[in-house]
């Protein structure tokens, strides 16, 4: 089963900083694929460790609300990610209004066999990790 953590707030900076943040607490074997949604903040600081680090596939998808527009553009990159085997992935989105839905689809089938959904990264935690 893949770990799969969401994180989310409004500042892309801040989430994916605290997903660095988190990553750098994981075992050095551990393969790590991240999809994030929308551009790159001008800090990209995982397309940096992306290309650093081998164990990191890094995919980012367009902004929008992966519930709200249908969830292809997850559903694809999600079903990409998953057929490289990471044994951590992280889920970035902007927006916390439809986390329920959002988790209600990342628990259903096909996904329900192959995702364990860990605490997510809150809005406190990634202020914390600026």
């Amino acid at each position: 089963m893949i770990l799969l953590t969401l994180a989310c707030g409004a500042s892309a900076a801040r989430r994916e900083a605290a997903i660095a943040a988190r990553v750098a607490t994981l075992v050095p074997d551990a393969r790590i694929a991240l999809i994030l949604e929308g551009p790159a903040p001008s800090t990209d600081v995982l397309a940096g460790l992306a290309a650093a680090d081998g164990r990191l596939m890094l995919n980012r998808i367009a902004s929008g609300c992966p519930c709200c527009t249908g969830n292809l553009t997850l559903r694809v990159t999600l079903d990409r990610m998953l057929r490289r085997r990471p044994t951590q992935l992280f889920l970035s989105i902007a927006s916390d209004a439809h986390m329920a839905q959002l988790r209600r689809f990342l628990r259903a089938p096909p996904y329900d066999g192959h995702l364990v959904l860990t605490e997510d990264l809150l809005p406190a935690d990634i202020l914390q990790n600026p």
